[in-house]
């Protein structure tokens, strides 16, 4: 099961790496980044961890693994972070969702439109907030730089 896992997410990652136009380069760092953020949301949902905060977590994950490619290999860190999240969005949510506001089952489609919605809300939150400490570090490293 996990192999197939981890086969799925790369591949979906590096694929949507072709169809994002990333150069051809980097489609592979995308699909081990797509896939270590695939696999951490997978390992913490099977120790029963909420979806939303795996989802946090495993975005966070991705978008330093992209900070660090992308310093490491003088690309946009968008590269590879775009391709990484594409296993965590949650489609086929947004898609069950539509399908019972079609069917009248209001109560049902509300409730999967609101989890669709924090997830992606998590997936964001943690891109950001793994920006956000990446400039507190590059601050503090440039302050301390200025002070020797």
């Amino acid at each position: 099961m996990w192999i197939e896992y981890a086969i799925a997410s790369f591949f979906a990652s590096a694929a949507f790496g072709i169809i994002y136009q990333a150069p051809r380069n980097t489609l592979v760092k995308s699909g081990l980044v797509g896939m270590v953020g695939w696999m951490i949301y997978a390992f913490l949902v099977w120790k029963e961890v909420d979806s939303v905060p795996a989802t946090l977590i495993a975005s966070f994950v991705i978008a330093l693994v992209s900070q660090t490619l992308a310093r490491r290999f003088k690309t946009p860190m968008i590269i590879f972070s775009v391709p990484g999240i594409i296993p965590l969005v949650p489609g086929s949510l947004a898609y069950d969702a539509m399908r019972n506001f079609v069917q009248n089952d209001y109560s049902s489609a509300i409730s999967i439109a609101a989890k669709a919605f924090m997830i992606s809300g998590a997936i964001a939150f943690g891109l950001v907030f793994s920006e956000v400490l990446n400039q507190i570090i590059k601050k503090v490293r440039q302050t301390k730089a200025q002070l020797r």
